[in-house]
């Protein structure tokens, strides 16, 4: 997909090199920046995003119109404050909002890559973020924040660019995807390949997506971040505008109507084939076996404080994954606090209104 016009650019100005062993040549970052960077350019914030998140973070989206994904913590006078801080929220490489993705055009061919786009990794991500920040000259951030994929993207750039951030901070995330997340990611996956539009990932000309296909990988996977307590107070068992059971498999209840919605409105802003690729990344996420098996050893040599967050409603990712990082972080002689907040939404907490979160936030960055 071609970078929305008011997004800005950055060209990488050498080959990418990746985990896999391959190179990605002519790789392009679009991102967004937030407030004033100051004339000692240490004041910039970077923050990640999450699966399905881009750039906008704190204005509108250009494709669906909605409110950026994190109005409610970055902003002037906000916990991000962009009256203090320099931020800077890139759409990460394999990504579909401008960055170089498998829609994107191959050099070599002319055409979208489709599946000849290279298998990525958090750290192949980061490799790219950490290209955009030279390129910016913003040689040392004041802090690295993420949840979620965020969050794994924060740890990786702490743990591979160990003098780049004074601050980690990481919220409702793990240093590894667990059987289960890759198991879900799996579902998702086999159903978009299963849509017949799908085409063996060489569907841009055809002038029809796998929708079907994502629009059911986003729901499963929307499940989990929601909590048992959340959905059960929102929807229960009621009906959706109807009065009695049909005895079909229409929506009938509240909960399979909203989830149907979530789906259908996934695919007017994703690619199918981005799903593919970071759901791959994500479950290829182990720090600890990136760095001899020994999670502490990740963190040997990095010089920031870190902020880990987690919430006790969250089991995507739950609050021990958060307290292995910590226990990680001071094996390495890290300093480290660690908070679980309570909150009844789950994994997507960090997204919502948890004031105690705010106040986190903060705190740390202050």
């Amino acid at each position: 997909m071609d970078a929305p016009l008011h997004s800005p650019v950055y060209r990488l100005p050498a080959p990418l090199p990746l985990d896999s062993g391959r190179v990605l040549d002519g790789a392009v970052i679009a991102y967004r920046t937030y407030g004033e960077l100051n004339t000692a350019r240490d004041n910039a914030i970077l923050v990640c995003h999450a699966l399905t998140g881009d750039q906008y973070l704190a204005d509108p989206h250009p494709l669906t119109g909605k409110p950026g994904w994190w109005t409610r913590m970055v902003g002037p006078g906000l916990p991000i404050d962009i009256a203090r801080y320099h931020v800077i929220c890139a759409n990460v490489i394999g990504s579909c909002m401008g960055s170089t993705g498998p829609a994107s055009i191959a050099p070599a061919s002319g055409q979208p890559y489709g599946l000849d786009f290279p298998v990525i990794t958090i750290r192949d991500m980061v490799r790219a973020l950490v290209a955009l920040l030279d390129g910016l000259g913003i040689a040392r951030l004041h802090a690295v924040v993420g949840g979620s994929m965020g969050g794994m993207q924060a740890l990786s750039l702490a743990a591979n660019f160990p003098t780049r951030a004074a601050r980690v901070l990481a919220i409702a995330t793990t240093a590894r995807h667990s059987a289960q997340n890759i198991a879900f990611h799996e579902v998702g996956r086999q159903a978009i390949m299963a849509d017949p539009a799908w085409a063996g990932g060489a569907y841009y000309a055809a002038g029809r997506a796998p929708d079907a296909g994502l629009g059911v990988a986003r729901m499963a996977a929307h499940i989990t971040y929601l909590s048992e307590d959340g959905l059960t107070d929102k929807f229960g068992r009621r009906l959706q505008d109807r009065d009695a059971k049909t005895f079909g498999f229409d929506a009938d209840f509240q909960v399979e109507s909203y989830l149907r919605h979530q789906g259908s409105g996934f695919t007017r802003r994703f690619d199918a084939n981005s799903y593919l690729y970071i759901t791959r990344a994500m479950d290829y996420f182990d720090l600890a076996e990136e760095h001899g098996g020994r999670l502490a050893d990740a963190f040997v040599g990095c010089d920031a404080r870190f902020c880990l967050v987690s919430f006790d409603s969250d089991w995507l990712y739950p609050t021990a994954e958060s307290r292995h990082i910590a226990h990680a972080l001071n094996a390495a002689g890290a300093p480290v606090s660690f908070v679980e907040l309570s909150a009844p939404f789950g994994h997507d907490s960090f997204l919502l209104d948890v004031p105690a979160l705010d106040r986190v936030v903060a705190g740390f960055l202050g």
